[in-house]
């Protein structure tokens, strides 16, 4: 792979991960002691039953939101540091190129297609 698409993938990486962590800010807050981990904040409508339901039901749906998000966030990390690292582009298991492809469709991929497959077997 050439290190201009390499480039266009990692500045397209640090927008995905811009994204994320602000898609995250809406609902989290950062943990202190993790900065990489981030934790749902409970929502606080009132003391009515109906505002207590209201407010567990957001929490759930915000801490499956937060694990996905996190996840994803985790992924472009990955890949970004194998950019700096100059690895980008190379399965983290059989160390051979990942199709180009692949890399355009899902650059947070580490692992070629072969690999994915056997993995998922």
């Amino acid at each position: 792979m050439n290190a201009a698409t390499i480039k266009r993938i990692g500045k397209d990486l640090l927008g995905e991960k811009e994204k994320l962590e602000k898609q995250l800010a809406q609902f989290t807050s950062k943990n202190v002691h993790n900065p990489e981990d981030y934790k749902a904040v409970f929502p606080q409508y009132g003391d009515k039953e109906e505002d207590n339901a209201t407010e567990v039901a957001e929490y759930s749906d915000n801490l499956t939101l937060e694990r996905t998000l996190e996840s994803a966030l985790r992924d472009v990390n990955k890949a970004l540091e194998s950019v700096k690292k100059g690895t980008y582009g190379t399965c983290k298991y059989c160390k051979q190129p990942i199709d180009e492809r692949r890399l355009v469709a899902r650059p947070t991929s580490l692992s070629c297609i072969t690999c994915k497959k056997q993995l998922t077997e």
